[in-house]
């Protein structure tokens, strides 16, 4: 397994060896910078937080990966919220190749944030594949696929996760039957090829213009835009700049005293700032 998140590091290999399975090693990620589990929702993963029974493995960069494989000799490594960009040379280790769980319908919205690109394209449901890895980014054939409804009340990962998580497993026994018969997978069409990089500053600013479910979406998209380089969704609340981070298309119940939502006016109507914090640029 290759993943740096503690809950679906557990549940994966439960599911493994409910299909008969031995896992053997888990590889997290080296990051340079800690991050805040009450912002993630999780802990990341690490010797004290992964399943029991298996090695931990930390490479310290992406190069180091492929001698750490070479020396687990596994049948078949499975990806899952990987932050890097792992070399050809490691992914073709394994006998049988390297699959990866991408939250999205390949080839639309490849790339580090297709959860935040499904609902800024107001795409109606969530995708999910299971596909090869090769040596590009998310462009292997295509084991299996499936959708997840989109929930106008999910703002992040914690809340979000484990729906995508149940579609995943509930996907992977087929992923599975077809790498063991040695199937490619189906070629990504040309057609419908998206990519899902980090979003710029055209997307930082609300526009209170701009429709109520517009400006819901764009607060939703980067809620789950992690990590990113740049802070958004930003605006002027009280003459103070902030970062909203939830909202809602209907006032919210018992919404009065101190922590009241805010009605703002959109293009068409109101929308409830529920919860923000102090920009970057304003914090002491």
């Amino acid at each position: 397994m290759i993943t740096t998140v503690t809950p679906v590091a557990g549940i994966l290999d439960a599911a493994l060896r409910e299909l008969g399975h031995e896992p053997v090693t888990v590889i997290s990620a080296r990051r340079t910078e800690p991050i805040d589990p009450a912002r993630r929702g999780f802990p990341e993963l690490s010797d004290s937080t992964a399943p029991r029974g298996l090695d931990v493995l930390i490479p310290r960069d992406k190069w180091s990966m492929e001698p750490l494989l070479r020396a687990v000799r596994p049948d078949l490594a499975i990806c899952w919220g990987f932050p890097w960009r792992i070399p050809l040379a490691a992914l073709q280790v394994p006998r049988l190749g390297s699959i990866n769980s991408h939250p999205a319908l390949l080839p639309r919205h490849r790339g580090p944030i297709p959860v935040s690109w499904a609902i800024r394209d107001g795409d109606p449901s969530y995708g999910l594949t299971w596909h090869r890895m090769d040596e590009n980014l998310d462009t292997g054939g295509i084991l299996v696929q499936s959708t997840v409804p989109m929930r106008d009340d999910e703002f992040s990962f914690f809340e979000l996760g484990p729906r995508l998580t149940e579609a995943a497993i509930r996907l992977l026994p087929r992923a599975l039957e077809r790498v063991a018969a040695g199937d490619p997978g189906d070629p990504q069409p040309a057609e419908g090829v998206t990519w899902a990089g980090h979003f710029g500053e055209d997307y930082v600013e609300v526009d209170w213009s701009k429709p109520a479910r517009a400006i819901h979406d764009q607060v939703r998209a980067w809620a789950f835009a992690t990590p990113a380089a740049i802070e958004g969704p930003l605006t002027t609340l009280d003459g103070r700049r902030v970062k909203v981070t939830r909202t809602s298309l209907v006032e919210p119940a018992g919404s009065d005293g101190d922590d009241a939502a805010i009605r703002m006016n959109a293009g068409d109507g109101p929308l409830w700032v529920v919860a923000w914090e102090p920009a970057e640029s304003d914090r002491a």
